[in-house]
């Protein structure tokens, strides 16, 4: 068995798909698996793939057209999974999707199509939640700052809600845990970029930084509160306690 790796990046995971297909071993002898690789398996070669956007623009490409721009969707969201499974399993949806074709996302009865549902489903609730979630702060009125720590990468899926109704104004959503933000320029598209640990050290001084608006959200928040009718049961299944880590109401 030929185990290609590769680093939990989009681009990483189409190359990744791209040269495990090219090496022509046949699709039963390949497993596809992101790093870091915890504990090697006995009797397995490891061969470590590099991003290509070159390679990754015909993996995309090739979906697009041959299957279809919804099954690229679905494959796109199942790739911003956290389950350590989610590029084999990409990649037994994609040998079925060229096999298939555009009818590949009804075929529920194949377990690769159904997990690619599974874990697209989940990127996009959490990605959902994430969109009411996200609490923003002004900093000196220039620009505005959220900081989450989703368990999927959903980032720039919750930044395409934010570009659209939040256009003119300057904003970065900043993911602490993978060091990776949104940021929008006022009027202009966003683009994702890495930070440093010295940046994300200055970025998360930024929460600190309270103002008047501030104040006032916590007083909504809880005046709209009826104290005969709190459920706190109720209300951790609305809004599970790690989604309200940068809540503002609840810091």
């Amino acid at each position: 068995m030929t185990v290609f790796t590769c680093e939990d990046t989009f681009e990483g995971m189409m190359t990744c798909i791209y040269d495990a297909w090219a090496a022509r071993l046949g699709h039963k002898n390949v497993r596809l698996q992101t790093e870091p690789v915890l504990q090697q398996e006995l009797f397995c070669q490891y061969v470590h793939v590099s991003g290509d956007t070159r390679k990754t623009e015909k993996v995309v490409r090739s979906v697009q057209r041959k299957i279809s721009v919804q099954a690229y969707r679905r494959m796109y969201l199942a790739a911003m999974s956290f389950e350590t499974d989610k590029l084999d399993a990409i990649y037994r949806f994609l040998v079925l999707g060229f096999a298939y074709g555009p009818d590949i996302l009804e075929r529920m009865s194949e377990p690769a199509v159904m997990r690619i549902w599974e874990l697209s489903r989940k990127v996009g609730n959490e990605a959902h939640f994430f969109r009411e979630f996200t609490r923003f702060t002004s900093l000196d009125g220039r620009v505005y700052v959220a900081h989450i720590e989703p368990k999927c990468n959903i980032t720039a899926i919750s930044a395409e809600h934010f570009a659209d109704r939040m256009p003119s104004e300057n904003w970065m959503i900043i993911d602490d845990n993978r060091r990776i933000g949104a940021v929008h320029p006022k009027n202009q598209p966003f683009y994702m970029t890495e930070f440093s640990k010295e940046e994300m050290d200055r970025l998360l001084e930024s929460e600190e930084q309270t103002d008047e608006y501030t104040d006032l959200w916590k007083e909504f928040f809880r005046s709209i509160g009826i104290e005969a009718r709190k459920n706190p049961k109720c209300q951790r299944n609305m809004m599970p306690l790690w989604y309200r880590k940068h809540a503002t109401e609840f810091r």
